[in-house]
């Protein structure tokens, strides 16, 4: 058997947010608004919520809850998607502390899991 020779693909290590990666404006708040929407989703697929369901549990209609499963976040706030996620029994804590010294600037991070 003869190996063939592997072409190789040159890769580029990430920052660890994909939305500065590709460029986009607000990069921090497009990754908050991201890591909220999935843990809305995670907490309607824990409650097996179908999507009119889920839109009467949070107070909107149909069409914004298939957006917001689907990803397209540019209607929603990181301040709204926290509502939501109150709104679907979930506890939102906010904790601010000083950034470490070797890091250049503050971040916003969105941790935990959520809970049905």
């Amino acid at each position: 058997m003869v190996k063939k020779r592997e072409a190789r693909i040159p890769v580029t290590a990430g920052s660890g947010n994909v939305f500065a990666d590709i460029g986009l404006p607000e990069p921090d708040e497009e990754l908050t608004k991201a890591q909220l929407a999935s843990h809305i989703r995670q907490a309607i697929k824990r409650k097996r919520l179908t999507q009119v369901a889920a839109a009467a549990h949070m107070g909107i209609d149909q069409p914004k809850v298939s957006a917001l499963l689907n990803g397209r976040l540019a209607n929603f706030s990181s301040d709204r998607l926290m509502r939501l996620l109150t709104a679907l029994g979930q506890d939102v804590e906010i904790t601010v502390r000083a950034k470490p010294r070797s890091r250049a600037h503050g971040r916003i991070r969105v941790v935990g899991e959520a809970r049905a």
